[in-house]
C-alpha cells in the first residue's frame, strides 16, 4: 500500500475548496467535520480516515477515490484494483481497523495470484475461471 502524503493532500483540498468558492468553514460545515480539523489536514498536520476523505468528497462533489489516490491509500495504476479498495474504504459496517486488515488481505491475494499465474503461464481467469477437463468418460 502507498505511504500517505499527507501535505501533497492538504494542497490538494484547499485547492478544490477554493475551486468550489467554499470558506474553510462552510466546507468542513458541509463535510461534518471541525474547523480546526480541516485547518489542520490542509497544513498537512493531520492524517484523515478514509471515512473522513468520503465525507469531505462529498461536500466537494469530487471523487472519493481522487481524494484516496492523492492520500496515498489507492494506487492509480488498476480500476479494479482501486474499485475493491474503494469498496472497503467507504464501507461503514466495518471499522477503519478492519479496513485495513481487509486491504493487506486482498493484496497479499493479488500478490499471490500474479506470482503463480506468472509460474504456470497461464491463470484460471483467463480461461474464464474454469480449468480444461481432461477427456470425458
Amino acid at each position: 500500500m502507498a505511504s500517505l502524503k499527507v501535505g501533497d493532500l492538504g494542497a490538494f483540498l484547499r485547492e478544490q475548496r477554493r475551486n468550489a468558492q467554499l470558506s474553510l468553514r462552510q466546507l468542513a460545515e458541509a463535510a461534518g467535520v471541525s474547523n480546526p480539523y480541516l485547518s489542520q489536514i490542509e497544513r498537512g498536520l493531520r492524517k484523515p480516515s478514509a471515512d473522513i476523505l468520503q465525507q469531505l468528497a462529498k461536500a466537494l462533489r469530487i471523487s472519493a477515490e481522487t481524494l484516496y489516490v492523492r492520500a496515498g491509500i489507492l494506487d492509480e495504476r488498476d480500476p479494479d484494483e482501486a474499485g475493491v479498495r474503494s469498496a472497503i474504504l467507504t464501507d461503514p459496517a466495518i471499522n477503519e481497523r478492519q479496513k485495513q486488515v481487509l486491504l493487506q488481505i486482498y493484496e497479499s491475494f493479488r500478490k499471490e495470484n500474479a506470482s503463480s499465474s506468472g509460474s504456470t503461464g497461464t491463470s484460471e481467469e483467463e480461461h474464464g475461471g474454469k480449468r480444461a477437463a481432461g477427456p470425458s468418460n
